[in-house]
Order: C-alpha cells, then sequence, then structure tokens
C-alpha cells in the first residue's frame, strides 16, 4: 500500500512539476511579448516624434532661407545666407529619420556592435545576479528599519 501510495505522489509532483515549468515558460513568453510591444511602441513614439518635428522645423527652414536669402540679395551681403547650410544638414538629419533609412542602418550598425564589439556593452560591475539584487535590498532594508529607530 505504502509502495503504491509513494507511487501515486511520484506521479503527481512529476505532473507538478511539469505544470510548472509550463506555466513558467508561458510567463516568459509574455514577459518577451510585452517588452517586444513596449519597444515598438518606443520606437514608434520616436518616428512621431520625429514627423511632428519636421513639420514645425520645415516652416522654419523655409521662412528662415526665404528671409536671409532676400536679406542677402537686397543687401548684396552673401554671409546673410550663411546660417542656411547648418541648418539644411539638421533638416536632412530629421527627414532621413522620419522617412528614411536612418533608422535601417542604425539598426545595423547596433548589430554589428553586438556581434563584433561586445565588451563595449558590458555593464560596470557585470550583469546583475538574484544574489547581487537580495543583498543590496537587505542593505537597503536594514537601513531603512535603522533610521526608523
Amino acid at each position: 500500500m505504502g509502495f503504491l501510495l509513494s507511487k501515486s505522489m511520484d506521479a503527481n509532483f512529476k505532473r507538478q512539476q511539469e505544470f510548472m515549468l509550463h506555466n513558467a515558460r508561458l510567463q516568459m513568453e509574455r514577459q518577451i511579448l510585452m517588452q517586444n510591444q513596449m519597444r515598438e511602441r518606443q520606437v514608434a513614439m520616436q518616428i512621431a516624434w520625429s514627423r511632428e518635428f519636421i513639420k514645425y522645423f520645415g516652416t522654419f527652414f523655409t521662412l528662415a532661407t526665404l528671409g536671409l536669402t532676400a536679406g542677402a540679395i537686397k543687401r548684396r551681403k552673401p554671409g546673410l545666407f550663411a546660417p542656411v547650410v547648418p541648418l539644411s544638414f539638421i533638416l536632412a538629419y530629421q527627414v532621413d529619420m522620419a522617412y528614411g533609412t536612418l533608422v535601417y542602418r542604425m539598426r545595423g550598425e547596433a548589430e554589428s556592435i553586438m556581434l563584433s564589439e561586445q565588451d563595449r556593452l558590458d555593464l560596470p560591475h557585470g550583469t546583475p545576479t538574484f544574489d547581487t539584487i537580495e543583498k543590496a535590498r537587505r542593505a537597503k532594508s536594514n537601513l531603512s528599519s535603522l533610521f526608523e529607530k
């Protein structure tokens, strides 16, 4: 009788372990999907910001270019046209960010860095582990309890 009970408990324990592993895997997949969706939303917001910025900066650039060109022609001073050059670089960058291939080039460069320059990505003191986080948490909770006294 004890053997049958032990066998049944072992089977239940095994099923429980499989169930817990399955749940852990599902939770991990959900976390990965959620983090990816948050990343996608952040990138979409950055691109949308660039597109909105172009509307305002494009208007400013157009008015400044027209005004500086008219002033340079009217006063016969080509130096008045000089600010248009750096402003055009800013506009070109923003257009490339919003509608061009800058995002794809940046992604390619990031992938290259991750492959060939992995040492640049290391965190100070290495990757946090459960033990280091728990140690910091305990230290903080000990400090809190000392201050409360």
